[in-house]
């Protein structure tokens, strides 16, 4: 499928000169959430406006909002959320929407203000001190949580498909507290611990090199992979998939690895250097 991709981004390229030498320009609104969006979309938007498309964010304070806002056509383009995230939101509201890309996994990590590390944490738990935790509380990301918990050794899941949810969970070493995502960080020093969306993270300035546990990557699996999204009716549109193809290279890659060093895993380095490898 993504080599499907990057075949017709090739062929619509032939299309792009054309668009560039327009006289009146293009202006594209992208839906995030979180300011640090800004400075990672910043030298993609500048490279388009070369080409006369102007990239417009619109920051939305919830992940609730930025698919209906695209579903009716009040933005052009979203780029907030993950394919788990993507699957639910759009089959439980019946959106007509399609992801036109992949971007990148942004990490979500264990944070604690109370202790210094994830061993600490535990050993608390098990000497029977009551710990609370902090988790988003949108479905697909409180599942994602729980795998993260689970990973630290703070709770026992049993089987699932998909991601879990509070049905799987066999036992808990600490207490969860579900709050919305974007106010996480700011439960930090409240609570014994807190598992943070790594824009959320971003947005408020925290060095990911200060989380107590770390969340595995895993790129065969695209559930935490986020994407770039569209109106199903758009998703030939030769001016979208170009804004997807130019934030898709190298000119994010350098913010993406320096000023948010730790943060992302950007699927197209990845697919990049699978491509050498197997050469």
């Amino acid at each position: 499928m993504k080599k499907v991709f990057a075949f017709i981004l090739a062929l619509t390229l032939a299309l792009v000169p054309t668009l560039s030498l327009a006289e009146e320009k293009i202006t594209v609104t992208i839906g995030v959430t979180g300011a640090f969006y800004e400075d990672l979309w910043e030298p993609a938007i500048e490279e388009l406006a070369k080409e006369n498309i102007i990239v417009e964010l619109e920051q939305f304070s919830d992940f609730a909002l930025p698919n209906n806002a695209l579903n009716d056509g009040s933005i052009s383009m979203n780029a907030f959320q993950h394919h788990a995230y993507f699957n639910n939101d759009t089959t439980t509201n019946n959106y007509d929407l399609t992801v036109l890309a992949d971007t990148f996994v942004i990490t979500m990590n264990i944070y604690s203000a109370a202790y210094d590390t994830i061993e600490d944490l535990v050993a608390a738990a098990d000497a029977g001190k009551k710990l609370t935790v902090v988790v988003p509380n949108d479905a697909t990301n409180y599942g994602r949580a729980l795998i993260l918990l689970a990973n630290a050794g703070l709770l026992t899941l049993s089987e699932y498909e998909g991601t879990p949810n509070i049905e799987h969970i066999v036992d808990a070493k600490v207490e969860l507290e579900p709050v919305n995502a974007a106010m996480t960080y700011q439960f930090l020093t409240e609570v014994d611990a807190a598992v943070i969306n790594g824009n959320y993270a971003a947005s408020y300035g925290v060095d990911p090199e200060s989380a107590i546990f770390y969340e595995t990557i895993d790129l065969s699996n695209e559930s935490f992979i986020c994407v770039i999204a569209v109106r199903t009716q758009d998703i030939e549109n030769p001016v979208y998939k170009r804004v997807a193809e130019v934030f898709c290279s190298d000119v994010t890659s350098e913010v993406a690895n320096t000023t948010f060093k730790g943060f992302f895993h950007l699927v197209w380095e990845a697919e990049a250097a699978e491509e050498v490898k197997a050469e």
